[in-house]
């Protein structure tokens, strides 16, 4: 079995798969104040209540964009799985042609998402990560990460308005019945979801008319769901496309089972 770790700015997302197969995953906080064993000891936990062996595991793969956090589920892995992970970074084998003018600026999380995608649609596509941040990656009908879009992302907005507006309450990230709301929770839902909804299809159609082509577009992220129901351009939403990134470019770099850390 391969365990595959996501590691975000705001959750960290885990899975183990079996061959070709998600046959259990697991979202946590990103936090900086765990230490190594502490990280060690909630996995095992985790393992616990699924009934799968540490001992199973014979492969692991981290998707990293926290620097800080890098060392520690490296340290984790190595001392409770036994296994050297494979970290993506300058070195590994993506299979994918990377045209950003500095590759090493790009975030692991949006690679990974590329080569899904791809391998999904093996044409033209965009993703769309609802994260922290929302990002917009274009990927050509050649396999080439050709770069994307950065903006913040839906909680970042909600909590400024709720800090920064002093009476605005926090709300319910939730699909409004009418775009005009008639009372203050409703106008901040409507606000954010088809603001956002327009953000994403307007960016989408922007990318598509500066490429030239007809493109696929693939979401992900924990708000996906939301707001796919709203756009008129998400194809289709895959909340595991991250896990099955990694598990694709771990395959890929034909990395060997039960490697020794």
């Amino acid at each position: 079995m391969l365990l595959v770790i996501d590691v975000g700015n705001t959750n960290t997302v885990l899975g183990i798969f079996d061959g070709e197969e998600l046959v259990e995953h697991w979202r946590i906080t990103s936090s900086r104040s765990r230490t190594t064993d502490e990280y060690g000891l909630l996995l095992r936990s985790l393992f616990q209540m699924s009934e799968i062996n540490m001992k199973d595991i014979h492969g692991c793969i981290i998707a990293c964009v926290v620097p800080p956090m890098q060392n520690i589920y490296e340290e984790m892995v190595e001392r409770y799985f036994g296994l050297r992970p494979l970290s993506i970074g300058p070195g590994v084998r993506t299979g994918m042609p990377i045209l950003y003018e500095n590759p090493r600026e790009v975030g692991a999380d949006r690679i990974v998402n590329a080569v899904a995608a791809y391998a999904e649609f093996e044409s033209a596509c965009i993703v769309v990560d609802f994260g922290t941040a929302i990002t917009f990656d274009a990927i050509s009908e050649k396999g080439e990460y050709m770069g994307g879009s950065i903006c913040p992302g839906v909680a970042i907005s909600a909590d400024a308005l709720y800090r920064h507006a002093s009476r605005l309450p926090r709300v319910e990230f939730r699909r409004a019945e009418r775009v005009v709301g008639r009372n203050t929770v409703a106008s901040i839902q409507s606000g954010l979801v088809y603001g956002y909804t327009s953000l994403v299809d307007g960016m989408v159609h922007r990318i598509v008319q500066e490429y030239g082509m007809p493109m696929r577009v693939i979401a992900t992220g924990g708000l996906a769901h939301v707001i796919s129901e709203c756009s008129e351009t998400i194809e289709r939403v895959d909340e595991d496309l991250t896990l099955t990134g990694l598990r694709i470019l771990y395959e890929r770099n034909n990395v060997r089972h039960g490697q020794s850390g």
